[in-house]
């Protein structure tokens, strides 16, 4: 994923380091953890990509 530009959300804080970032692959995106960006990294359909976002501004996954 050489050349994929990788961005933190605007929420981020810049001392934060429990951050994801994402980047744009083609139609899809692509999810990495901002502390190890050299692990794993999570593609989505742009469809399932929407939907992630609207159940997480809904707070399904607030803990």
């Amino acid at each position: 994923m050489g050349s994929v530009t990788w961005r933190k959300s605007s929420y981020s804080q810049p001392t934060q380091s429990d951050c994801v970032e994402v980047a744009r692959l083609g139609s899809a995106k692509a999810v990495r953890d901002s502390k190890n960006p050299e692990g794993g990294v999570l593609a989505l359909k742009r469809d399932v990509w929407v939907a992630l976002v609207v159940q997480i501004k809904q707070g399904a996954y607030d803990l």
